[in-house]
């Protein structure tokens, strides 16, 4: 009797059957396959930082991937939005980026670092958060009239901080100075933290900052808020007035700051896809939502395509703010 044996198989189809398996690998269903970096903009113990890691420690859980949290502080982020330019567009490198990068920033420069409808996809628009303009307790400031009356008292004006050059308390506050009428000299800092420092400690004569971040030492009596750039009075700071209740003039100043995630330009769609929908999971999740409303952070739902959305509609706000302010350098 003859025997047949099983023919080798063909050299063809041992590569297409090697190729089907590499990409098999690639789908989306294997991502992540290692860790995810997540670049914050701005130092350790910023608001920024806080809630990035927020969405790092949750983003982690739904994944079942470490994402970690690298601090690139410096020229209010175009040091971080540098670095990511450099990384490669895989998805496993994005960045926490807040109005601030999108839609102010490299619009101070006359000749913008980097492009941020071009540079970047956007993963999701994580919340809001109303900014709070105060000024040091025992100065006998209680209203914008009062800071007024000191800048007008004072040779050069008030000095006033921010978290650095291009952040919405530097664009705020300078168009505040303005419709005040008096002179102001800006003081950047490298993060919110270190400014805040330099106002409780007299240093500055104001600043803008992030109403979770001034509220605490507001209750603790090292602050007083003046004014809120928001269109409604937060129940955190229920007798701070509104931005346009405290000076009418300045009511177009209402905007709130936001905080997103974004990829490197390039980053294929069906990563930023399911990155954007563990991020809607986060937002069911009561850990997370408790841990980020304690920061005063208003949860959005959003899609991948609304970071680009919003800063489009900001930016169209805050550029000619910045042309007629002059404050386009360099």
């Amino acid at each position: 009797m003859a025997f047949s044996f099983p023919r080798a198989p063909h050299i063809p189809l041992l590569a297409a059957l090697v190729l089907l398996a590499g990409a098999a690998l690639a789908q989306p269903g294997a991502y992540p396959a290692k860790p995810i970096q997540l670049i914050a903009q701005q130092p350790p113990g910023s608001g920024s930082d806080a809630m990035t890691r927020v969405w790092a420690d949750c983003a982690a859980r739904e994944l079942g991937q470490a994402v970690v949290v690298q601090n690139k502080p410096g020229a209010n982020g175009v040091l971080a939005i540098n670095y990511l330019k450099g990384q490669p567009a895989d998805g496993y490198n994005l960045l926490s980026i807040g109005m601030s990068q999108m839609t102010i920033t490299p619009y101070v420069y006359k000749q913008p670092p980097y492009d941020p409808l071009r540079d970047f996809d956007g993963v999701a628009v994580l919340g809001t958060s109303p900014l709070v303009l105060a000024v040091p307790a025992g100065q006998g400031i209680a209203s914008l009239a009062d800071l007024q009356k000191l800048a007008r008292a004072t040779p050069g004006g008030v000095n006033f901080g921010s978290p650095g050059k291009g952040s919405p308390a530097h664009l705020l506050t300078s168009a505040l100075i303005e419709r005040l009428g008096v002179a102001g000299t800006h003081v950047p800092f490298v993060g919110e933290g270190a400014g805040l420092t330099a106002l409780m400690g007299q240093q500055i004569h104001a600043m803008t900052l992030v109403i979770g971040t001034a509220a605490a030492q507001v209750k603790a009596g090292k602050l007083v808020p003046l004014a809120l750039f928001g269109a409604q009075r937060s129940p955190l700071l229920p007798d701070v007035p509104t931005i346009a209740e405290a000076l009418p003039s300045a009511a177009d100043l209402a905007r709130p700051a936001w905080i997103a995630v974004v990829a490197k330009a390039g980053t294929p769609p069906e990563l930023l896809t399911r990155l954007n929908a563990v991020t809607e999971k986060c937002r069911g999740d009561a850990q997370y939502k408790s841990r980020l409303e304690a920061m005063n952070v208003t949860l959005t739902a959003s899609a991948p395509g609304d970071v680009r959305t919003w800063a489009s509609r900001d930016a169209a706000v805050w550029r000619p703010l910045i042309d007629k302010l002059g404050l386009a350098t360099e």
